[in-house]
């Protein structure tokens, strides 16, 4: 990938208030992709507040794409189930980070570097920050599902260099 820029750690926390695709609860998992990456988590059975805390890693080589994610009920004798979907840009983030280098060293642990408010052209359901923590930057976000009754995902996202990237 000779266009890599880095990569992208999306940690897929919980889904809060997830709406029912089972007779009284739901199996949810959810997809991620960004071009023609997919990744997905794994299921957590009867729950519509699933905790995942599964870890996702996008190769990145267009900051510009945004990131898709699909909430799914896992279904046995049927198709899966959509339970929403929600998207993200991480132009911000990567403004962030592009700073760094001038961070290291000089700030406290959970110092707030940026904040992005919710807006119409996002689907963040509150704001989300970009924070310093342990030598690295990380973006705390919670998603509103659209196109569904109800429904939040709860992410975090982290930079990984790599050797001989292009870098951002």
């Amino acid at each position: 990938m000779e266009n890599l820029l880095g990569l992208l750690r999306i940690h897929v926390k919980r889904g809060v208030n997830l709406a029912i695709r089972d007779i009284s609860s739901s199996d949810p998992y959810v997809v991620v992709h960004s071009g023609k990456q997919k990744l997905k988590t794994r299921v957590v059975k009867h729950s519509v507040n699933p905790e995942w805390n599964d870890d996702l890693t996008l190769s990145v080589t267009d900051p510009s794409l945004p990131v898709k994610l699909t909430v799914y009920d896992k279904d046995v004798f049927s198709a899966d189930d959509k339970m929403g979907q929600a998207e993200f840009h991480i132009a911000p983030y990567l403004e962030a980070i592009k700073f760094r280098h001038k961070l290291e060293g000089g700030l406290p642990n959970g110092t707030i570097i940026m904040k992005i408010q919710p807006s119409r052209q996002n689907c963040l359901s509150e704001e989300s920050h970009i924070v310093w923590n342990q030598g690295k930057l990380v973006q705390n976000m919670f998603l509103r599902l659209q196109h569904v009754e109800c429904g939040e995902v709860e992410l975090q996202l982290e930079w990984i260099d790599v050797p001989g990237a292009r870098g951002i």
